[in-house]
């Protein structure tokens, strides 16, 4: 058996786990969609596989024995890619999954399904719009120019959004809930759309929203494929020990 582990990364457990597995021959797979990622602690292989198919076949190609599922929790597409691409390869899953957050006292929260949801969830009266979501899903937005919008992102929103009024910040979580707070407050926000991330790095502004009474519509998580899963980096470590000794690798 191989000491091999591909994991598929871009976030913060999947750079943390990597460090922990010392003994291991571990490569990080990212999706380089980020311009400038962070620095990874082991070698790290950028770029898509070409669906199934192709996945399953770098897995054999590559003889990796462990294949680790540590997307963000909205990668849907390619963590069904990876639960099939493990079974077809016959190589053994893990995917580390963080735990989403749960609404506590002071919270206003709307969940919704999607974009479109989302749009609709802001009404028609103009609002001032904070947008913590992915370059992909602020174009939807571009179908309520009613509203001013701030909108965050690792990298340059490009094209930029179709509306009269937008506001564009670049930065990269950790985000401490006393800057949220003064940002919000400085733009006068009136509502954010954000998904549910879950963990600490970006937990700050709905820490913000609840004490400044700030409505947050949340995307809701999307359906996962159902493979043996953990919610911490620890946990997943462990596991990994347990893998390896139970296989002789």
């Amino acid at each position: 058996m191989t000491r091999r582990i591909l994991i598929l990364g871009g976030t913060t457990e999947a750079r943390e786990l990597a460090g922990t597995l010392a003994g291991f021959d571990v490569t990080l797979s990212l999706a380089g969609r980020t311009a400038v990622p962070a620095r990874q602690p082991v070698p790290v292989r950028v770029g898509g596989f070409g669906g199934v198919a192709g996945l399953a076949e770098h897995l054999r190609a590559e003889r990796v024995g462990l294949l680790v599922d540590a997307t963000h929790p909205y990668a849907a597409t390619i963590s069904a890619h990876a639960a099939e691409a493990a079974r077809i390869a016959g190589v053994a899953l893990l995917a580390v999954r963080r735990p989403a957050w749960q609404r506590v006292e002071g919270d206003d929260w709307v969940e919704v399904a999607d974009v479109r949801a989302a749009v609709a969830a802001l009404g028609e009266v103009p609002r001032r719009v904070f947008l913590a979501l992915g370059r992909q899903e602020v174009a939807g937005f571009a179908e309520a120019p009613r509203h001013s919008y701030l909108i965050r992102s690792v990298d340059p929103v490009e094209p930029k959004l179709g509306v009269p009024r937008a506001v564009y910040l670049l930065g990269r979580g950790p985000f401490d809930a006393g800057e949220e707070r003064a940002m919000l407050e400085g733009h006068r926000i009136e509502a954010i759309v954000c998904k549910n991330s879950g963990g600490d790095a970006t937990y700050g502004k709905i820490v913000a929203a609840r004490e400044l009474g700030v409505r947050v519509v949340m995307l809701a998580r999307p359906v996962l494929p159902e493979v043996p899963s953990i919610g911490s980096v620890a946990a997943a470590r462990e596991w990994v020990g347990h893998w390896a000794a139970r296989r002789g690798v």
